[in-house]
């Protein structure tokens, strides 16, 4: 076994020299029996600009061989029309595939971590729910509580001692809380003073590394890890432990609390819907699957994931650029001004969905900020037969179709010459609302039958929290900071934003 470690790191270490003594423009660098995975391992700090890069000097397609270990595959796309082939045309071929469910397995049977057929009937849930009149109600009072009783609190405290906040870890905690109230009607408390130690919040973090490098690691490599409960592995394990344990805590508390369900809607939530249908359905036809405890855990933890990384991770990204461009930070603060002529000069808290809705520019500065740093950089399907894309190439089982929603963003061919540029008045229309783009040319919400039902809850929130910090606070960055993606399943800061804060108003 020590000879075999030897071995390895010196195979490891070898690998490591060539890459660095390569010329970069070589790269991608297909090496003698591994191909492209120490590349993929080695380069992984900036994958998202080096991937973007060699897409715009391949027509927009490349084809990643991965190594002798696995014979899957990559072929990474940010071409148009490939997406709309795979997106919406031939929807039906691309799925998620068994590697998906594999990578994401700590999901187990949630929605998310299914094929389209499997889903059809969680999804019918899914849009239920958002058309409930009593999630429209509770929705603005889970903004307003979680931004009177932790942002704000936290930023006025900040101001007064003049201390530095990481906008990352405040907008993960925020989101975190507001999810989980949504979710289970139970505020885990991570946004407080201090930002106290929270469970649930590491245990996130540890999983979405994990499920990262389960991406460009061969299936064969990861799952070694696994069952030597070694490596980032190991931290998977317990965090999902961790995980299962809490979420199946708030679903038995609420069966305990309320099994018949809410009796207004300040007492609303997903869980408690989920029951509520479950129960239905279980006086109909007998005993119902998404009554069992080991469902509802997975499918909360699947919208943990979505409402809590993807959010705080943009906003952290929108400051960054607002930062870069004053003038657009100053549109917004006069945008709020006209939409809300008589909190000028005095604190407010924005919870009110309609006036929400009237900010058009603030909107379009977060679809810009999600346009240039998408939360999924990468989207993944695999065909399910074989299939030639536009594009000419050729594609089967044992290929992952990558979609690249980062290298998208910054495709002159899609956005124009200037697709670089933070620019919120591209999403304004001539008349003065949101300007739409067709959904294959901004994934980022997905497409086709994949398209998140979630799109408007998410902007409205994030609405709140950008209109609530900048009408209220001077937001200055901290300077000496490295700006760069971090090594997770969502596009991230590596080190956080740090910022200090003053107040605009007393």
């Amino acid at each position: 076994m020590v000879f075999f470690l030897e071995i390895l790191l010196l195979v490891v270490l070898l690998c490591f020299l060539f890459l660095v003594l390569a010329p970069k423009e070589t790269l991608p660098w297909n090496w003698p029996l591994m191909k492209i995975m120490p590349t993929l391992y080695l380069e992984s700090h900036r994958i998202y600009d080096k991937t973007a890069q060699m897409l715009s000097q391949n027509k927009g397609t490349i084809l990643f061989k991965t190594s002798w270990i696995s014979n899957i595959d990559i072929l990474v796309t940010s071409d148009l029309a490939n997406v709309q082939h795979i997106m919406n045309s031939k929807f039906s071929i691309y799925q998620r595939g068994l590697a998906f469910k594999d990578v994401f397995d700590f999901l187990r049977d949630a929605a998310f971590n299914k094929s389209l057929d499997e889903w059809k009937e969680d999804k019918k849930l899914t849009h239920a729910y958002f058309k409930q009149n009593d999630f429209h109600k509770t929705t603005p009072r889970i903004i307003h509580h979680t931004l009177e009783k932790g942002l704000v609190p936290i930023l006025d405290h900040a101001a007064e001692l003049d201390v530095v906040v990481d906008l990352q870890s405040l907008f993960n905690r925020y989101m975190l809380d507001a999810t989980c109230i949504l979710g289970t009607g139970f505020d885990p408390g991570s946004l407080r003073i201090g930002f106290p130690e929270t469970p649930l919040l590491n245990a996130m973090d540890d999983i979405a590394e994990a499920a990262f490098y389960r991406h460009i690691l061969p299936e064969k490599v990861w799952k070694l890890q696994r069952f030597l409960n070694v490596g980032r592995e190991k931290k998977m394990v317990e965090a999902s432990k961790t995980f299962d344990r809490i979420l199946e805590d708030f679903v038995s508390k609420k069966q305990e609390s309320s099994p018949n369900g809410p009796e207004n809607g300040d007492d609303f939530d997903v869980l408690k819907f989920y029951m509520m249908e479950a129960a239905k359905e279980e006086s109909k036809q007998g005993s119902n699957k998404h009554l069992q405890k080991v469902f509802l855990a997975s499918n909360l933890m699947a919208l943990l994931f979505a409402g809590r990384d993807t959010s705080g991770a943009l906003l952290t990204w929108f400051f960054w650029q607002i930062s870069q461009n004053p003038s657009v930070k100053t549109k917004i603060l006069q945008e709020i001004e006209h939409v809300c002529p008589k909190i000028v000069s005095q604190k407010h808290i924005f919870s009110n969905v309609d006036e929400l809705g009237k900010l058009v520019y603030l909107h379009s500065a977060l679809s810009e900020a999600l346009r240039l740093f998408p939360t999924a950089p990468f989207l993944l399907r695999v065909p399910n037969q074989q299939d030639v894309l536009p594009s000419g190439h050729k594609v089967n089982q044992d290929t992952k179709v990558m979609l690249c929603s980062y290298a998208m963003g910054r495709n002159p061919e899609i956005w124009g010459e200037d697709c670089c540029e933070f620019k919120p008045e591209r999403w304004v229309s001539d008349k003065g609302g949101i300007k739409h783009f067709a959904s294959t040319s901004f994934v980022v919400f997905g497409s086709g039958p994949w398209t998140c039902p979630g799109k408007e809850l998410a902007f409205t929130r994030m609405k709140a929290v950008a209109a609530t910090i900048l009408h209220n606070f001077h937001v200055h960055i901290s300077e000496g900071q490295s700006i760069i993606p971090g090594v997770s399943a969502i596009l991230t800061m590596k080190h956080g934003l740090k910022v200090t804060v003053s107040k605009r108003w007393e």
